[in-house]
């Protein structure tokens, strides 16, 4: 089955308006046809209905963003701005040169934009939920005290573990624009 859909429209406010609707507008609410017609195609082919793949959408949407979030906050200002005490403290434990701690900053930096670049991958969670059971072992291993700080890893990294998990069953079917014709294909109109 295909449908066909297209926006046809004047925009107000002379050369600034039709900018805005050439570079923001028509593609957010192209995007948006298209992802509201996956949702369709999921309730057709897989029977979920349109409000659980929203949900799973939203679900989703706000498990992968603040698990990128926490590794680009964890990157940036305890390691790379401040170069904080504690940080230097649990590399000094694990027989570590204090000169690593930008590199391993600018490697957390890295995993958050992997976050947002593997977007539709299901399997960022599960190298989240291995990399979080790996530091927590780090830390208990040669930093045991920090087990039991204020703001311990063990809440940090069990509330990645948790945010990993929940992102992973919410990834399984997503709706996509992507899946979706922007463009009707050649000699068909």
């Amino acid at each position: 089955m295909r449908f066909l859909t297209w926006y046809d429209y004047r925009t107000r406010f002379g050369i600034v308006g039709r900018l805005l609707d050439k570079i923001a507008f028509r593609p957010l609410i192209g995007w948006a046809t298209a992802w509201s017609f996956d949702r369709l195609r999921l309730h057709i082919d897989e029977g979920l209905d349109p409000k659980s793949t929203f949900r799973l959408a939203a679900i989703h949407l706000s498990s992968r963003l603040a698990v990128a979030f926490i590794w680009l906050w964890q990157g940036m200002v305890p390691k790379l701005l401040l170069n904080h005490v504690d940080e230097r403290a649990m590399l000094t434990a694990s027989h570590l040169p204090i000169g690593l701690l930008p590199l391993i900053g600018t490697f957390e930096i890295a995993i958050a934009a992997a976050a947002i670049i593997t977007w539709r991958s299901p399997w960022f969670f599960l190298f989240n939920i291995l990399a979080m059971l790996a530091a927590l072992a780090n830390v208990a291993a040669v930093s045991p005290s920090f087990l039991f700080a204020a703001f311990s890893p063990v809440t940090l990294n069990l509330g990645m573990i948790a945010l990993s998990i929940t992102g992973y069953f919410a990834s399984v079917q997503l709706p996509t624009a992507s899946r979706c014709l922007r463009q009707p294909p050649k000699g068909t109109m």
